[in-house]
């Protein structure tokens, strides 16, 4: 298997009003050489305007559609132009861009398909309930992909072009990153994890915690059904 370059990369970021924060997050994953694409999922602030100005490439959505409709946009982007792996980080500054580094050479290693972060072995930071819930959902997807997956709702991950390629997602929001790994492990892809930290600071998540368990479930009944 060839080894992936660092040109080869293309770094998606899914954002909604993150004004904020992409300046930063885009300006030093540009510093490290790699290629961004913000995915502007109908914010409603300057989220797209400071994003450009940093640097990156953005697709504009003209309403808000969901964490897994941006990204789903950003595969069609990276699958039209001449990358061989994507990866992909919230745009909040929860995630730490010199760790890119680490999902790269595992992408390298034989069987290196899809690679998932993995907070849990220090999850310093995150809610006791956040963590009780997290290791519930990541046993569960991991019992249905028949592979460990320690942390399946990071959204700190990477894929080999081929994967991606070859994926058929049906999902718009927050469970669209559990599909991703149900349908990697249905197609016969190697998922591996590698071990990352999380930067907490004041960061607002977009999840609704009952709504987004509901739909979650949803999601894996119909896919069990399917």
């Amino acid at each position: 298997m060839a080894g992936i370059k660092q040109s080869e990369v293309c770094v998606v970021l899914p954002a909604f009003n993150e004004e904020k924060n992409i300046s930063r997050v885009v300006g030093e994953i540009r510093s490290l050489g790699y290629f961004v694409l913000v995915v502007d999922d109908g914010s409603e602030d300057k989220t797209a305007l400071e994003a450009n100005k940093s640097g990156a490439e953005v697709l504009i959505a003209d309403r808000n559609q969901g964490k897994g409709a941006a990204l789903q946009r950003g595969f069609r982007w990276f699958l039209e132009h001449d990358y061989e792996a994507l990866v992909m980080m919230d745009a909040d500054g929860q995630h730490d861009p010199k760790e890119i580094e680490l999902f790269l050479n595992a992408l390298n290693e034989e069987n290196g398909d899809f690679i998932v972060g993995n907070r849990m072995k220090n999850p310093e930071g995150m809610s006791f309930i956040r963590v009780l819930t997290n290791r519930f959902m990541s046993w569960l997807i991991s019992q249905i992909a028949r592979q460990e997956i320690p942390d399946s709702q990071c959204g700190y991950r990477a894929a080999r072009r081929e994967v991606l390629k070859s994926m058929h997602l049906s999902t718009t929001r927050f469970e669209t990153e559990s599909e991703m790994l149900l349908e990697a492990s249905r197609l016969g892809f190697r998922i591996s994890s590698v071990p990352i930290r999380s930067v907490y600071a004041d960061e607002t998540s977009h999840i609704r915690p009952i709504r987004d368990t509901l739909r979650f479930f949803n999601f894996l009944f119909r896919y069990l059904i399917r």
